[in-house]
């Protein structure tokens, strides 16, 4: 039955969210036959979301409370546009029950629960003492009404440390953080009810024991208004940063057939226990421990509730067969669902991995910015289907600070996890991102870990395995000769450029045929030479290359025609010191795809140069590595950044949340000073050494920008001379 003509017809569907889930619904929708509408502020103007739908209307200013939180803006969108239903993504309004009401009163399908189950599961402490009630096991907390601050830090003393505080209203990481003792309690207490109260208008917490070697295995369930319920297996969603996934896979490794069926069912029982329809995902704590000691008479431990279409949701459409968006729609036109349990089935292995434009090596600050460049050139190429990129921007795309810093999911399916390891490794290495600092990287090395192929999982993999993962490798001589072929690459293909320019504009510039205007090594009855300098990225290392022609070929032909045929000679040099002699070659392939050759060893990398302040950064990427460096004039090659002094700035665009010291105190190294949210989420500044703060140049509730100054440091240092100079003085 089409859904024109089904019990609750749809023709029109507006989509109250942005970005990659708006674009992924859009897909699907159109794919129905429906009219699809999106939503946008001014911030997202031109946004991918707002080109790809059918229409679009304008909801109002950038900030999220005038735009895609305002329930009557959303409402009048629908109204004016035609719409039969709204589809609220994941996130802003998709979990808001006063939302749902206001879709009810407007005569709009609401995709998604009825208000009262959103309700029972929005609250975090009500859902679990209505879980214990129905059975459901429960890891071992607080989750009581009163809220004052010496009752909480009694509850958690009783359950022991560590704990974890996390917001009664809350999901997606926000009012949430780890106290590990009593001594952390109150600050940690403070900034998750402000984090809580930003995101959720609700200050309230509960108050759970902290598993020390979890795992985060999630149980994807969807009901109709019939009655019928189903569960579409699990995700395992262990990988995570500030509780936030960054990896996600299905089937969770490792679960025995059986342990899958008992939690597949629960989590059915509990939707159905509040009367659910759609789409839903039960979160269980599978408790690492238990598996192998089972010191605990259950190995899992209900979590929450997420009362809408997940982030990772497609790991399961891929190990399913199934559109889940589609089968949303289906329901909330009053369909039945599209299979019973028994006609549901499991095919290989499939694995997500979040594209966040952020930066992990400084505490995964989220980064801003124009996409200079922004694909994935495997994704076209993949016959079998086997990889996806889930996207809701594009290269010329602003990432600004006004909302999440994701930017796309890259999901495989292979036969077995092994081979979607491999293809995630490889879709990596291919993706083609510039102009924003982005996780990729980190992406990379997660996902080659040893442990991670091992399946060796728990919610703490990341600060398990800080130092390998957030490693600073500095580059080998290969990676340095490596990179000296493709600068010269470049070279050569710049000079063919301005050669094909130049017969073409014989007024503008010099004769192309003059060699005294190349600029690729030629020297008169010598063989051609390169002085070719390179740095670390951080400007931690330099490093020289010169590079000799060889003699197989004259390199007139090698440069302006096939730059493969040239055989080079690299000298290696550190601190001006020859570390190492390589033969090398270089071979276009396709678009970014190189074939780099030293002394017979021969590799396929895609190879990027991206800007950076001082010069461009080479960037070479192979299926589980990555190796960035700054390619440099000879002549600056000595002139290394200078130290300076820490200051004290806007990490980013954001507001100050809380001063945490008062002027004039004297504080130590790494005391907490002033905390700045942006993208929903708080980040602490903290003092760069012993000394004293001055005085705040700003002030709670101000908007700040990257790199404003916050407050005026004194180092302690400085304060011992400017004491010794008055004390000399008199």
């Amino acid at each position: 039955m089409s859904l024109a003509t089904a019990p609750r017809p749809l023709r029109a569907v507006l989509i109250a969210n942005r970005g990659e889930i708006a674009c992924r619904v859009i897909r699907t929708a159109r794919r129905l036959g429906l009219r699809t509408i999106a939503v946008y502020s001014d911030a997202d103007a031109r946004a991918r979301h707002v080109r790809e739908a059918d229409e679009a209307i304008r909801l109002g200013p950038p900030a999220a409370g005038e735009s895609y939180l305002a329930i009557d803006k959303v409402i009048a969108a629908a109204q004016r546009s035609g719409a039969d239903a709204i589809h609220p993504g994941y996130g802003f309004l998709s979990e808001n029950a006063e939302f749902v009401a206001a879709c009810d009163a407007a005569g709009l399908v609401f995709i998604g629960p009825p208000a009262s189950a959103i309700a029972a599961m929005g609250d975090k402490a009500a859902a679990k003492a209505r879980m214990a009630s129905a059975g459901v096991p429960l890891v071992p907390g607080y989750h009581g009404e009163a809220q004052d601050d010496a009752l909480l830090r009694e509850e958690a003393g009783k359950i022991g440390y560590p704990v974890l505080l996390k917001a009664s209203a809350g999901g997606g990481g926000k009012g949430m953080r780890v106290v590990e003792s009593e001594r952390e309690f109150q600050a940690a207490l403070d900034g998750c009810r402000r984090e809580s109260r930003a995101a959720f208008g609700d200050e309230r917490m509960l108050i759970e024991k902290y598993l020390t070697q979890p795992r985060h295995v999630e149980v994807q369930v969807f009901c109709d208004s019939l009655g019928a319920g189903v569960y579409l297996f699990e995700r395992d969603c262990s990988v995570q940063r500030r509780h936030q996934k960054v990896l996600e896979e299905a089937p969770a490794p490792h679960l025995p057939e059986a342990l899958r069926r008992e939690m597949g069912e629960a989590a059915v029982r509990a939707a159905q226990e509040i009367g659910y329809v759609g789409a839903g995902t039960v979160e269980f704590l599978l408790d690492a421990a238990a598996e192998t000691t089972q010191e605990h008479g259950s190995p899992f431990y209900f979590m929450e509730m997420n009362t809408r279409l997940q982030v990772e949701h497609p790991v399961t459409e891929m190990i399913s067969g199934e559109d889940l968006v589609e089968w949303q729609l289906r329901v909330a036109a009053g369909l039945a669902l599209p299979k019973a349990q028994h006609e549901l089935t499991l095919t290989g292995h499939a694995i997500e991995a979040r594209l966040y434009a952020e930066d992990p090596d400084n505490d995964f600050l989220p980064a801003t910015g124009k996409l200079l460049r922004f694909a994935l050139p495997l994704a076209s190429d993949d016959s079998h289907g086997r990889i996806r990129l889930d996207s809701g921007v594009e290269a010329g795309d602003m990432v600004t600070m006004h909302y999440d810093p994701m930017l796309a999911k890259l999901i495989v399916h292979g036969e077995d996890r092994g081979q979607a390891l491999a293809d995630m490794a490889r879709a990596l290495a291919a993706l083609d991102i510039s102009g924003v600092t982005t996780n990729r990287r980190f992406l990379q090395r997660l996902v080659t870990h040893p442990d991670f192929i091992a399946a060796e999982l728990n919610t703490r993999f990341i600060e398990h395995h800080h130092e390998a993962l957030f490693a600073a490798p500095r580059a080998t001589d290969a990676d340095i000769a490596r990179a000296a072929l493709v600068a010269i690459d470049r070279l050569a293909m710049n000079q063919l450029t301005r050669d094909q320019f130049a017969e073409n504009h014989t007024d503008r510039v010099p004769r192309a045929d003059d060699p005294w205007q190349r600029r690729d090594g030629w020297r008169l009855n010598a063989p051609r030479r390169l002085r070719l300098a390179f740095q670390e990225t951080d400007g931690s290392g330099t490093y020289e290359v010169i590079a000799t022609q060889g003699l197989i070929q004259g390199l007139a032909q090698g440069l302006t025609q096939e730059p493969a045929q040239a055989t080079w000679q690299l000298q290696v040099q550190r601190g001006g010191e020859e570390t190492s002699r390589l033969a090398g070659q270089c071979q276009r392939l396709d678009n970014d795809t190189l074939a780099l050759t030293l002394d017979g060893h021969r590799q396929r990398l895609f190879a990027r140069l991206d800007p950076a302040s001082e010069g461009d950064a080479i960037v070479l990427t192979a299926a589980g590595q990555e190796s960035r460096l700054i390619w440099r004039r000879a002549d600056r090659a000595d002139h290394l950044p200078q130290e300076t002094e820490a200051k004290l700035t806007a990490p980013m665009h954001g507001t100050v949340v809380a001063l945490l010291v008062e002027p004039g105190q004297t504080v130590e190294k790494g005391t907490p000073l002033v905390v700045v949210e942006a993208m929903k989420m708080e980040h602490t500044l903290s003092a760069p050494a012993d000394g004293a703060v001055e005085a705040f140049h700003v002030a709670v509730g101000d908007a700040v920008a990257q790199g404003d100054e916050l407050l005026a440091f004194t180092n302690a240092e400085a304060m011992a001379n400017a004491d010794a100079d008055t004390n000399g003085d008199s």
